[in-house]
């Protein structure tokens, strides 16, 4: 695993402007970065993290498997006792997913080791896709990477396929927070590879959902919503208060409920709990639990619920190094150990693996100087080079 640099493309203004992305006065397109990338070997790639990718998510399964015969783990991740009979109907009933982005520390020589698990509304999906494996052709055809290099992403064919068996009949409806161009973007993309496998749909804001006398779910031109695509946290959804009329609202949603269990960073302990020891886990705790000691003075605590590192801190030879600020945290916090993200001149990478349909689909990376991935990380593209 190398970081190189490399010259920007020179029309990469136009190209980001053809793909809808902004530009800044420079020309350069925020959160996006081309003056490096990132070179693995295959083996790097399908070893150290395909790999255990693929096997983590059986992991979660099996706490999965669990969770809907003791409602043990529904109270440890402070789930509604409201929806606990909701959420294990969805997993009996296997209701298919679609996505999800396991986030690695990784340095080239692993053990990859897990930090979190964003398996409901993980975000970035174009630049992974997309506008990665574009900037991959471009460079190959500047002569500036070699012509026989490769990429790990498969995200718009697996997508595809995955459209293609979730056995939808009718419309599927994508909905989002429109003002967050991160979630916007992502579901405009996954609307644009729906239509592509064959599917009719329709794109609207989560503000614009109604509810019919009947407790169903309905758009702006009262139609009933059968199946969404929400990029919309499980928790947010339960604290609604249309949320009430979800169990009822015959609405299949993807992610399913089961994803809001995933999603929890207290699948973390959970998970450190059954499988202690796994080369790919680190140790993790329930906050107050007093098996957390064995951390020592240095561990990183984190909200069971929160985005873009909101509200984590950094704890190193007991004194907070890192805060971050936010709105999470009141619903309770674990403890992780501390294990820092490889440092390359000072910027630090964090590998997410993405899944698709329980598949490993592709690698993106988001890069930052700080010890946690906040929302100022930049995507960064990468190469498999052997």
């Amino acid at each position: 695993m190398r970081r190189i640099p490399i010259a920007p493309r020179p029309n990469l203004r136009q190209l980001a402007l053809a793909q809808g992305f902004a530009v800044d006065e420079y020309g350069n397109v925020p959160y996006w970065d081309e003056t490096a990338y990132y070179c693995f070997t295959l083996r790097q790639i399908e070893e150290e993290l395909e790999r255990p990718a693929e096997a983590i998510e059986d992991l979660c399964f099996e706490i999965l498997n669990r969770a809907v015969t003791d409602d043990a783990v529904f109270r440890q991740l402070k789930i509604p006792e409201a929806y606990w009979d909701y959420i294990a109907s969805s997993w009996r009933n296997r209701e298919k997913d679609l996505i999800g982005r396991f986030d690695f520390s990784y340095d080239g020589t692993g053990p990859a080791k897990l930090l979190e698990y964003n398996a409901d509304t993980p975000t970035t999906l174009y630049e992974a896709s997309a506008f990665q494996w574009e900037w991959l052709e471009n460079n190959i055809e500047r002569d500036v990477i070699p012509s026989h290099a490769d990429q790990f992403n498969l995200l718009q064919e697996f997508l595809l396929e995955a459209f293609a068996k979730l056995g939808i009949d009718g419309l599927l409806h994508f909905a989002c927070q429109t003002k967050i161009d991160d979630d916007r973007d992502t579901v405009e993309y996954l609307e644009e590879l729906a239509t592509e496998a064959g599917l009719e749909t329709v794109f609207l804001s989560m503000d614009e959902i109604g509810i019919d006398p009947r407790g169903r779910f309905t758009d702006l031109d009262d139609r009933i919503i059968d199946w969404l695509f929400k990029l919309y946290p499980w928790e947010w959804l339960m604290e609604e208060s249309f949320g009430q009329f979800m169990p009822q609202s015959g609405a299949r949603f993807i992610e399913p409920p089961w994803k809001g269990v995933l999603s929890n960073k207290g699948m973390l302990p959970l998970l450190w709990e059954t499988f202690e020891g796994h080369p790919n886990l680190l140790p993790s705790f329930f906050e107050g639990d007093p098996r957390a000691a064995a951390l020592g003075n240095n561990f990183a605590r984190k909200p069971l619920l929160s985005r873009r590192g909101a509200n984590i801190d950094i704890v190193r030879d007991g004194d907070i190094v890192t805060r971050n600020d936010g709105p999470y945290g009141d619903e309770g916090y674990i403890v992780q150990a501390f294990h820092p993200l490889p440092n390359f001149d000072g910027r630090r990478p964090v590998l997410g693996c993405w899944m698709v349909a329980g598949d490993a689909a592709a690698l993106g990376i988001r890069e930052d100087v700080g010890l946690v991935t906040s929302s100022n990380a930049v995507f960064m593209p990468h190469i498999i080079l052997d």
